[in-house]
């Protein structure tokens, strides 16, 4: 599966934007699908991920009730919410996809990644 990520920019602390990741293939429905966030110097880190049915979700602690998973099977579609914006959430964002069977949050469960959109938040 090829992934391809968008809607990323600068906006001010506070502020809402929503990333989107297109997938191709037929199979999408057969990937638990997640997004990973990483700056210069840092690992690669967990945002959020979404099973293949969308019916359940996980989140990092340091996201958790900002940000929202979600994804559009019939589309190929899987999009992050983000509210209330903090400059420490700056980033460039990957979406990812994952065969195994769970949510996981684990980076070394995905063996599909796109190519990233930069996300800045200034305070």
């Amino acid at each position: 599966v090829q992934l391809q990520a968008s809607g990323g920019g600068l906006v001010r602390a506070g502020d809402s934007l929503r990333l989107s990741c297109v997938a191709s293939g037929r199979t999408f429905s057969s990937y638990g699908m997640g997004w990973f966030r990483q700056v210069p110097g840092k690992e690669r880190e967990f945002v959020a991920a979404i099973a293949r049915s969308g019916g359940s979700t996980l989140y990092a602690d340091s996201v958790k009730g900002r940000f929202t998973i979600s994804r559009d099977n019939a589309k190929n579609m899987v999009y992050l919410q983000m509210n209330s914006l903090r400059p420490e959430d700056t980033a460039v964002y990957y979406c990812a996809a994952t065969a195994v069977g769970y949510v996981t949050g684990n980076k070394g469960h995905y063996g599909y990644w796109g190519q990233g959109t930069q996300v800045t938040v200034s305070s």
